[in-house]
């Protein structure tokens, strides 16, 4: 079968061709995920999230890239987004009793992640699903370009109206 042809079956959820995919490409993927060194998760963990984020965004494939090569992105991105966390927590970990006095109000944080929710489903599509992939899922103006068929300047635009009027609802609320 053909990339394209393979591809065009991935996005209608063809479950034959999902199992073959994950037959062919996972020890592939543990292997890259192994050249990295994580303290929580293993790369098999990395790779199984790899599989979950190629399923559910399977509409976004292109087919004319090969697939190889969005999997792999897809598992690099992914490892690189949680070892940026990573890091993260580790240089906010001394001010972890600081930010635990002052987030104790569950319900409030909930509230404002409702609202923020509210405004993301307001954006044009094209904005939401832009903002979204950007802010929420941590993907890069290339990895959204690359998905899209955008200009990463448009990205860059897209983003920045979205985040523009999000901010302005946030300001009139």
């Amino acid at each position: 079968m053909d990339n394209k042809k393979f591809i065009v079956s991935l996005k209608k959820g063809n479950e034959a061709s999902f199992k073959e995919v994950y037959l062919t490409y996972y020890d592939r993927l543990v292997s890259i995920a192994k050249r990295f060194d994580f303290k929580l998760l293993t790369p098999e963990d990395f790779v199984q999230e790899t599989f979950l984020r190629l399923y559910d965004k399977r509409e976004l494939l292109h087919e004319d890239v090969l697939l190889d090569k969005q999997l792999f992105t897809i598992c690099k991105n992914i490892i690189l987004n949680h070892v940026n966390r990573e890091n993260k927590i580790v240089q906010l970990n001394p001010l972890k009793v600081e930010i635990a006095e002052e987030v104790t109000d569950t319900g409030d944080f909930e509230e404002k992640k409702e609202k923020l929710y509210n405004f993301i489903n307001q954006l044009p599509e094209q904005q939401q699903k832009i903002f979204t992939l950007h802010k929420l899922e941590n993907l890069s103006y290339k990895e959204i370009a690359a998905l899209t068929d955008l200009s990463e300047k448009t990205i860059a635009n897209h983003i920045y109206l979205a985040s523009k009027f999000i901010r302005k609802k946030i300001e009139n609320h």
